[in-house]
Protein backbone atom coordinates (compact mmCIF):
# COMPACT_ATOMS: atom_id res chain seq x y z
CA UNK A 1 0.00 0.00 0.00
CA UNK A 2 1.62 3.03 -0.98
CA UNK A 3 -0.15 6.61 0.51
CA UNK A 4 1.01 9.85 -1.27
CA UNK A 5 1.32 12.66 1.07
CA UNK A 6 1.44 15.64 -2.19
CA UNK A 7 4.10 18.41 -1.75
CA UNK A 8 1.21 21.04 -1.57
CA UNK A 9 -0.38 19.42 1.54
CA UNK A 10 2.35 19.88 3.65
CA UNK A 11 2.22 22.70 6.16
CA UNK A 12 4.03 25.93 4.54
CA UNK A 13 5.15 29.16 6.39
CA UNK A 14 6.98 32.21 4.76
CA UNK A 15 9.10 34.34 6.86
CA UNK A 16 10.63 35.60 4.38
CA UNK A 17 14.26 34.80 5.28
CA UNK A 18 13.02 31.37 5.50
CA UNK A 19 10.50 29.25 3.34
CA UNK A 20 9.89 25.93 5.41
CA UNK A 21 7.88 23.01 4.14
CA UNK A 22 6.73 20.39 7.11
CA UNK A 23 6.13 17.05 5.91
CA UNK A 24 5.15 16.08 9.36
CA UNK A 25 3.61 17.94 12.56
CA UNK A 26 6.19 20.96 13.62
CA UNK A 27 6.44 23.78 15.39
CA UNK A 28 3.08 25.69 14.90
CA UNK A 29 1.94 23.07 12.11
CA UNK A 30 -0.55 20.44 14.03
CA UNK A 31 -2.02 17.71 11.85
CA UNK A 32 -2.97 14.80 14.00
CA UNK A 33 -3.29 12.90 10.69
CA UNK A 34 0.60 13.54 10.10
CA UNK A 35 2.57 12.82 13.05
CA UNK A 36 5.36 11.02 11.50
CA UNK A 37 5.64 7.48 10.24
CA UNK A 38 7.02 4.74 12.41
CA UNK A 39 10.01 6.58 13.70
CA UNK A 40 10.15 9.15 11.15
CA UNK A 41 9.38 12.43 13.55
CA UNK A 42 10.25 15.13 10.73
CA UNK A 43 10.68 16.51 7.23
CA UNK A 44 11.17 19.71 7.40
CA UNK A 45 12.43 21.65 3.72
CA UNK A 46 13.86 24.51 4.08
CA UNK A 47 14.95 27.23 2.11
CA UNK A 48 17.21 30.04 4.10
CA UNK A 49 18.00 33.56 2.83
CA UNK A 50 21.68 34.77 3.00
CA UNK A 51 23.28 35.68 5.97
CA UNK A 52 19.75 34.13 7.86
CA UNK A 53 19.57 31.29 10.28
CA UNK A 54 18.65 29.77 13.20
CA UNK A 55 19.86 31.14 16.39
CA UNK A 56 21.32 28.93 19.27
CA UNK A 57 18.81 26.76 20.22
CA UNK A 58 18.03 23.47 22.10
CA UNK A 59 17.17 19.77 21.43
CA UNK A 60 17.12 16.73 23.39
CA UNK A 61 16.20 13.14 22.26
CA UNK A 62 16.52 13.16 18.99
CA UNK A 63 18.54 11.75 15.66
CA UNK A 64 18.87 14.90 13.47
CA UNK A 65 19.97 14.07 10.00
CA UNK A 66 20.67 17.21 7.30
CA UNK A 67 20.68 16.79 3.52
CA UNK A 68 22.09 20.12 2.23
CA UNK A 69 20.50 20.19 -1.69
CA UNK A 70 22.81 23.40 -2.36
CA UNK A 71 24.06 26.28 -0.76
CA UNK A 72 26.02 26.02 2.73
CA UNK A 73 24.60 25.84 5.78
CA UNK A 74 27.15 26.84 8.94
CA UNK A 75 26.48 24.78 12.11
CA UNK A 76 27.72 25.06 15.88
CA UNK A 77 26.88 23.40 18.61
CA UNK A 78 27.44 22.97 22.71
CA UNK A 79 29.58 19.90 21.90
CA UNK A 80 32.20 22.49 20.66
CA UNK A 81 31.80 21.38 16.91
CA UNK A 82 32.20 23.85 14.05
CA UNK A 83 31.24 22.69 10.29
CA UNK A 84 29.82 24.16 7.03
CA UNK A 85 27.80 21.63 5.57
CA UNK A 86 27.58 21.88 1.31
CA UNK A 87 25.49 19.94 -1.28
CA UNK A 88 26.36 16.47 -0.93
CA UNK A 89 27.39 16.52 2.57
CA UNK A 90 25.56 13.83 5.07
CA UNK A 91 25.36 15.65 8.84
CA UNK A 92 23.99 13.43 11.90
CA UNK A 93 23.60 15.16 14.92
CA UNK A 94 22.23 13.04 18.01
CA UNK A 95 20.60 15.14 20.56
CA UNK A 96 20.75 12.45 23.22
CA UNK A 97 20.32 14.42 27.12
CA UNK A 98 20.43 17.35 25.50
CA UNK A 99 22.65 19.85 23.18
CA UNK A 100 22.58 23.52 22.12
CA UNK A 101 23.05 24.32 17.93
CA UNK A 102 22.96 27.29 15.60
CA UNK A 103 22.16 27.23 11.83
CA UNK A 104 23.17 29.72 10.04
CA UNK A 105 23.31 30.27 5.47
CA UNK A 106 27.17 30.55 5.26
CA UNK A 107 26.62 32.60 1.80
CA UNK A 108 26.03 36.34 2.25
CA UNK A 109 24.82 35.89 -1.54
CA UNK A 110 23.11 33.01 -2.35
CA UNK A 111 20.44 31.09 -0.66
CA UNK A 112 20.54 27.28 1.24
CA UNK A 113 18.36 24.62 0.39
CA UNK A 114 18.17 21.88 2.78
CA UNK A 115 15.96 18.78 4.29
CA UNK A 116 15.77 18.37 8.10
CA UNK A 117 14.89 14.70 9.25
CA UNK A 118 13.82 14.17 12.51
CA UNK A 119 14.55 10.21 13.80
CA UNK A 120 13.32 9.49 17.08
CA UNK A 121 16.05 7.31 18.49
CA UNK A 122 15.49 3.72 20.06
CA UNK A 123 16.09 4.84 23.63
CA UNK A 124 16.24 8.30 25.44
CA UNK A 125 18.86 8.94 27.26
CA UNK A 126 22.15 8.54 25.15
CA UNK A 127 24.95 10.90 24.88
CA UNK A 128 24.87 13.61 22.41
CA UNK A 129 27.41 13.12 19.16
CA UNK A 130 27.86 14.67 15.95
CA UNK A 131 28.96 13.48 12.22
CA UNK A 132 29.00 14.38 9.19
CA UNK A 133 30.32 12.74 5.78
CA UNK A 134 30.53 13.90 1.74
CA UNK A 135 28.80 11.25 -0.38
CA UNK A 136 30.63 11.18 -4.04
CA UNK A 137 27.45 12.60 -6.50
CA UNK A 138 29.08 9.27 -8.44
CA UNK A 139 28.32 7.31 -5.47
CA UNK A 140 24.12 8.05 -5.71
CA UNK A 141 23.91 8.35 -9.65
CA UNK A 142 21.98 5.50 -10.68
CA UNK A 143 22.13 3.65 -7.33
CA UNK A 144 20.25 3.55 -3.65
CA UNK A 145 23.06 5.04 -1.76
CA UNK A 146 23.16 4.26 1.91
CA UNK A 147 23.96 7.72 3.71
CA UNK A 148 22.90 6.76 7.19
CA UNK A 149 22.04 3.38 8.91
CA UNK A 150 22.40 1.91 12.80
CA UNK A 151 25.10 0.22 12.26
CA UNK A 152 27.48 2.91 9.97
CA UNK A 153 27.23 0.56 7.21
CA UNK A 154 29.11 1.47 3.96
CA UNK A 155 30.53 5.04 5.15
CA UNK A 156 27.31 5.94 6.33
CA UNK A 157 26.56 8.17 9.24
CA UNK A 158 25.40 6.20 12.14
CA UNK A 159 22.05 6.89 13.65
CA UNK A 160 20.78 5.13 16.85
CA UNK A 161 17.26 3.67 15.48
CA UNK A 162 16.38 0.53 13.38
CA UNK A 163 16.73 2.86 10.13
CA UNK A 164 18.57 2.76 7.04
CA UNK A 165 18.27 6.62 4.69
CA UNK A 166 19.18 6.21 1.03
CA UNK A 167 19.87 8.66 -1.36
CA UNK A 168 19.51 8.55 -5.20
CA UNK A 169 20.04 10.95 -8.63
CA UNK A 170 18.31 9.40 -11.56
CA UNK A 171 18.62 10.45 -15.07
CA UNK A 172 15.31 10.22 -17.10
CA UNK A 173 13.76 6.74 -17.80
CA UNK A 174 16.77 5.31 -15.06
CA UNK A 175 15.13 2.66 -12.86
CA UNK A 176 16.64 1.65 -9.39
CA UNK A 177 14.48 -1.19 -7.29
CA UNK A 178 14.72 -2.00 -3.44
CA UNK A 179 13.42 -5.02 -1.76
CA UNK A 180 11.23 -4.26 1.21
CA UNK A 181 11.65 -6.57 4.33
CA UNK A 182 8.94 -8.19 5.81
CA UNK A 183 7.38 -6.45 8.45
CA UNK A 184 9.22 -3.41 7.47
CA UNK A 185 7.50 -0.10 5.99
CA UNK A 186 9.37 3.20 3.87
CA UNK A 187 9.28 6.51 2.81
CA UNK A 188 10.01 7.94 0.35
CA UNK A 189 11.02 12.03 -0.31
CA UNK A 190 11.40 13.32 -3.64
CA UNK A 191 13.85 16.04 -3.09
CA UNK A 192 13.68 17.36 -6.81
CA UNK A 193 12.72 16.41 -10.13
CA UNK A 194 9.83 13.94 -11.09
CA UNK A 195 9.83 10.03 -10.60
CA UNK A 196 7.42 7.08 -10.50
CA UNK A 197 6.94 5.11 -7.55
CA UNK A 198 5.49 1.70 -8.49
CA UNK A 199 3.84 3.29 -11.00
CA UNK A 200 2.58 6.09 -8.59
CA UNK A 201 3.87 9.84 -10.09
CA UNK A 202 5.40 12.22 -7.53
CA UNK A 203 6.95 15.48 -8.20
CA UNK A 204 9.02 17.45 -6.04
CA UNK A 205 8.26 17.70 -2.40
CA UNK A 206 6.15 14.62 -2.76
CA UNK A 207 6.33 11.89 -0.14
CA UNK A 208 4.37 8.38 0.14
CA UNK A 209 4.05 6.48 2.93
CA UNK A 210 4.78 2.66 1.92
CA UNK A 211 3.41 -0.31 3.92
CA UNK A 212 3.24 -4.54 2.92
CA UNK A 213 5.49 -3.81 -0.25
CA UNK A 214 7.73 -5.94 -1.42
CA UNK A 215 9.46 -4.01 -3.50
CA UNK A 216 10.18 -0.51 -4.31
CA UNK A 217 10.35 0.70 -7.57
CA UNK A 218 11.56 4.25 -8.62
CA UNK A 219 11.89 5.17 -12.11
CA UNK A 220 12.85 8.90 -13.37
CA UNK A 221 10.95 11.10 -15.50
CA UNK A 222 13.32 14.05 -15.10
CA UNK A 223 16.61 14.48 -13.48
CA UNK A 224 15.28 13.31 -9.74
CA UNK A 225 16.78 13.17 -6.28
CA UNK A 226 15.39 11.09 -4.07
CA UNK A 227 15.16 9.87 0.19
CA UNK A 228 14.17 6.28 0.59
CA UNK A 229 13.67 5.34 4.36
CA UNK A 230 13.73 1.80 5.51
CA UNK A 231 11.96 1.91 8.74
CA UNK A 232 11.56 -0.66 11.30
Amino acid sequence: MITIRRAAERGHFDHGWLDTSHTFSFGDYHDPRHMGWGPLRVINEDRVEPGAGFPPHAHRDMEIVTYVLSGALEHKDSLGTGSVIRSGDVQRMSAGTGVRHSEYNHSATEPVHLLQIWIEPARRGLAPGYEQKTIAPADMRGRLRLIASRDGHEGSVTIQQDARLYATALEPGRRVAYPLGAGRRAWVQVARGTATLNGERLAQGDGAAVLDERELALTAIEPTEVLLFDLG
